[in-house]
């Protein structure tokens, strides 16, 4: 079982998408744990301010250090140590399958969505252990990465998907891209299921599959493999 604890100035945004699918089922099962934490419930004051101008006169407002370091130790103290304190930033390194894989090995994870133009550095050097970034752009702020990392996560647990293999032969797992997916009717407006997928040839299917996963980076991800030019470069 892993849990995740989640502080947000904007707990609403994030409820709904835990509700339904496999995360919901994930938690219904007792398999993954999500709370989530309103930021504002340890802002000081009647008016729980969460945040503040930035020195230095750059626009924006940045997330105030007193409600932070609060919830964050509120939480550790009540739970116990984390084994990873994440802010989702663009500033972060990318998240990938590989760290997927590796976080999903973990117990506990506390995520803090930050919002607005950025958090005060001292959470970052005091409390953060890992900055995790979605991709090279710029969102709102940290609730949707926030939820993708958890996805990513918590498919990874065993138990979570009812096909234990299917995690396994998903895209990026082995550094390539997934092959071609097809279902019934085996004929649909002209367009047929390859014959070899019908056949029954179990060794052919793999090897078709294979095929088709590598043609498919090659083509669309060619980063992924490092040696494609060369191989290009070879091929007939």
């Amino acid at each position: 079982m892993i849990r995740f604890d989640l502080v947000t100035a904007l707990p609403d945004l994030v409820r709904s998408p835990l509700e339904h699918s496999i995360l919901k089922r994930a938690q219904d099962k007792g398999l993954v744990e999500v709370a989530v934490h309103d930021l504002r419930d340890w802002a000081p004051g009647k008016h729980r301010q969460i945040d503040d101008i930035p020195y230095g006169g750059m626009g924006g407002m940045v997330l105030k250090p007193e409600p932070l370091f609060a919830c964050v130790e509120a939480l550790t103290e009540a739970h116990g140590p984390y084994d990873e304190v994440i802010f989702l930033t663009p500033d972060g390194e990318t998240l990938d399958q590989p760290m997927a894989n590796q976080l999903s090995l973990t117990g506990r994870l506390l995520l803090i969505a930050g919002h607005y133009k950025n958090i005060d550095q001292r959470v970052r050097d005091v409390l953060v252990t890992r900055e995790i970034s979605v991709g090279d752009f710029v969102l709102s702020g940290g609730e949707l990465p926030a939820l993708i990392l958890i996805d990513a996560i918590a498919r990874l647990v065993p138990g979570v998907l009812g096909d234990a293999g299917s995690a396994l032969s998903d895209s990026f797992q082995d550094g390539l891209l997934d092959a071609p997916s097809y279902t019934r009717p085996a004929s649909f407006r002209g367009l047929d299921v390859p014959d070899v997928l019908r056949s029954g040839d179990h060794g052919a299917i793999l090897a078709w599959r294979e095929e088709q996963r590598l043609d498919r980076t090659r083509t669309r991800r060619p980063d992924l493999l490092p040696d494609a030019d060369a191989a290009g470069e070879e091929s007939p």
